[in-house]
């Protein structure tokens, strides 16, 4: 069990305990304790299992347990998930299509979000597969200031695909 234990749970015969207030009360045996604990209307609660002699502190379960849910609520609503974006171009891509693209791409991997580039060929195009190539190093080489290639041009059919990611 991780995190704080429960007066049921405290299995040392002596414990190092802490008031309410952050007071030191010293090393005493859990029982006693516990029943200074609770005359003060609070449980023991051990917060620090592997020190020697275990910490245990006096606390209100259910408020601690509401403060410890709402840190975890904090937290998972603060950190930043990162997203796929796509692109998708043709290799004879106009100057400038090319260069909405680019934009997109850049205000992409400025988000902090990785970019997949998709390069669709169609009909006779799959027999020019150097013009592709050369297009992915283009974006390659446009993209070298914000964001580096983490999976190099490769074909999967039709396409040619590549993913860029934020330095």
């Amino acid at each position: 069990m991780n995190g704080p234990r429960f007066n049921e749970f405290i299995v040392s015969p002596k414990v190092r305990v802490i008031d309410q207030d952050g007071e030191n009360l010293g090393v005493m045996y859990t029982r006693e304790a516990m029943e200074q604990a609770q005359s003060v209307g609070l449980d023991l609660v051990e917060v620090s299992p592997n020190a020697d002699p275990p910490v245990a502190k006096f606390l209100d379960v259910g408020k601690f347990k509401y403060e410890a849910q709402k840190k975890a609520n904090q937290a998972r609503k603060s950190q930043k998930t990162q997203e796929i974006k796509e692109i998708k171009m043709r290799p004879n891509i106009d100057d400038h299509d090319y260069d909405v693209k680019m934009r997109s791409i850049h205000k992409f991997l400025g988000e902090g979000d990785k970019v997949k580039v998709t390069l669709r060929f169609r009909g006779r195009e799959l027999s020019h597969g150097q013009l592709g190539m050369a297009l992915l190093q283009r974006v390659q080489a446009d993209t070298a200031d914000d964001g580096k290639v983490e999976a190099y041009p490769r074909m999967e059919g039709r396409q040619m695909l590549m993913v860029l990611s934020p330095k």
